[in-house]
């Protein structure tokens, strides 16, 4: 805490949050479902532990992780973030909250997807494939083990969108259709958060922010940083810390799930303060279709409750924010 800028520290309110942990080996499914539901009216984050994963499996991607942190910039730079938002992103290359952000997020990271095979008839939609990913030689077995955990944490998602869709009283399969998570967009970052300590206001680790879609499953190396707030109108905001657990994900809703139950389950301003320690974490972002149109689901409107918010299609959404995130690419080649 004593590398927090000052006026965190003289905000008397900051505090440990406490979120609502789902246990997906339990199997009293109506009290996984309440236990959900709760936790998305509250703030959209919670916890998930027994989701299948093997612990050594994780420390072997976090060790993965940090190897191609590791590399000189110029072997980082050969995978720069492409058009599709693929590759390596430099530290500064993503600005979050510009309005109270001085430059962008002091981190670096490798974004990936679910590759998608050319002869795919969907193979050049804008947030399917390709990867540009590190050389075989320099960094052997680094692919493989990264599609693995995409799939695993793919696996996890829609075992946690089944209990999503129970909570917001639709059928169990709901989201598993084609249009929506039978074929879904995923992006899977890797973070390296570099040790900074925060001297004034408006340096942060990653600027305060809400995730454009469907959930965001996150695995951490235990180092605190994330902090949450839970009403995002307070004025001033007050912001809690998530700390980490052992084994568990850090599960958040994303703004697309806000919109789908019209205002109903919270997508959360959320941030990461740096206090001088190096953070690693992974991110895995899971959105519907491209072609899916997000709109109020049938449970979640009635005559006295219309929709909050237009209509709007899964990858046209995405395009916006993604545009109004990241630096333009070209700033790269000005560079070099």
């Amino acid at each position: 805490m004593e590398n927090l800028p000052k006026e965190e520290l003289q905000d008397s309110t900051m505090k440990v949050s406490s979120l609502n942990c789902i246990d997906l080996a339990n199997n009293d499914l109506n009290h996984l479902v309440i236990s959900l539901k709760q936790a998305c009216l509250d703030c959209g984050f919670f916890y998930v532990i027994n989701h299948g994963i093997n612990e050594e499996f994780m420390e072997d991607v976090f060790e993965q992780s940090k190897k191609f942190f590791a590399l000189p910039m110029e072997e980082k730079m050969k995978v720069l973030r492409n058009q599709k938002h693929r590759g390596y992103t430099p530290v500064l290359d993503e600005i979050l909250d510009p309005d109270n952000q001085v430059n962008g997020d002091h981190k670096e990271g490798y974004y990936m997807g679910i590759e998608v095979p050319k002869d795919d008839p969907h193979w050049d939609k804008p947030f399917y494939s390709p990867n540009p990913w590190p050389s075989a030689d320099i960094l052997p077995g680094w692919r493989e083990t990264m599609e693995k955990y995409q799939q695993e944490a793919l696996r996890v998602s829609k075992d946690i969108a089944r209990l999503l869709a129970l909570a917001l009283e639709l059928d169990v399969n709901y989201f598993d259709k084609p249009e929506m998570l039978g074929k879904p967009i995923t992006t899977m970052r890797l973070l390296h958060y570099q040790g900074i300590s925060i001297p004034s206001k408006g340096i942060y680790a990653c600027g305060a922010h809400s995730d454009y879609g469907m959930m965001t499953l996150l695995a951490t190396d235990g180092v605190m940083g994330l902090q949450i707030c839970k009403d995002k109108d307070a004025k001033p905001q007050k912001w809690e810390y998530v700390p980490p657990i052992k084994g568990a994900f850090i599960v958040n809703l994303g703004d697309m799930l806000e919109r789908w139950s019209n205002g109903f389950f919270k997508s959360t301003l959320h941030r990461v303060l740096g206090n001088g320690q190096e953070r690693y974490s992974i991110p895995f972002f899971v959105e519907p279709n491209h072609d899916c149109l997000v709109e109020c689901l049938p449970t979640c409107m009635s005559e006295g409750n219309i929709p909050k918010y237009p209509a709007i299609k899964c990858s046209t959404y995405l395009t916006q924010r993604y545009k109004e995130t990241h630096v333009e690419l070209s700033i790269y080649n000005q560079q070099t």
